[in-house]
């Protein structure tokens, strides 16, 4: 038998209000990812697809529809328990790195720790996602003093240091030239099939979605295939 989706998503809808018009951000999006899942989800500006990255980590609810992440019912969650679901159980790789300049690369990731209330060693198993990124030998810089490839590959260290059962990815190369894109994204590729991370990555552009084992199109609020 196989697994129950790790991320499950019912006939979400999401409307904002804007003055005193109504705009329909998503229209009845059904979506399934599979445990060790890489899904890209594609689409033009305003299809819907950063509006459901956004439902989907807890960052925001929907209108209506029901959300499971990791078989917890995400809308019957109170704020603290999607608070600590995003501390624990998803992480989050953006396209600006969000890296706090002040701080070496080691101690940015160590604040997700911190934040998680986890305490002790790294795992081997993140010991061999650092060597993976190629970033091991970098923790003692600050962000200024690395490349925009190699801050996106601390801000993907960041996210995975509590090893969460899903790795959200919003236009994570959408500030990196070509050469890093692809670094990035092949990187992100070897943390799904050598370590069997979940990833979920919005983009706009159909070369890095096609890093991805399956594509999710999205237009005007809708998922197409």
């Amino acid at each position: 038998m196989s697994s129950p989706p790790i991320i499950s998503a019912r006939n979400l809808r999401k409307i904002y209000r804007v003055g005193d018009v109504d705009v329909h951000a998503l229209r009845g999006v059904d979506l399934d990812v599979a445990p060790g899942e890489f899904v890209s989800i594609v689409g033009p500006s305003g299809s819907g697809k950063s509006t459901l990255f956004h439902i989907l980590g807890g960052l925001t609810p929907p209108t209506s529809g029901t959300v499971h992440i990791a078989g917890t019912d995400l809308l019957n969650m109170t704020e603290a328990g999607r608070t600590e679901l995003r501390k624990t159980t998803v992480g989050f790789v953006f396209q600006k790195y969000n890296l706090l300049p002040t701080l070496t690369a080691r101690e940015n990731i160590d604040i997700a720790r911190d934040i998680a209330r986890r305490n002790g060693p790294l795992s081997p198993e993140f010991e061999n996602a650092l060597k993976l990124l190629g970033i091991s030998e970098r923790l003692r810089h600050k962000p200024r003093a690395l490349s925009g490839g190699e801050q996106q590959r601390v801000a993907i260290a960041r996210a995975i240091v509590n090893h969460p059962a899903i790795l959200l990815a919003d236009e994570p190369t959408g500030n990196l030239d070509t050469e890093n894109s692809n670094i990035v994204l092949g990187l992100l590729r070897e943390l799904n099939h050598r370590l069997g991370q979940t990833i979920l990555m919005i983009t706009h552009n159909p070369e890095a979605a096609a890093f991805a084992d399956r594509l999710v199109t999205m237009r005007d609020g809708h998922v197409l295939s």
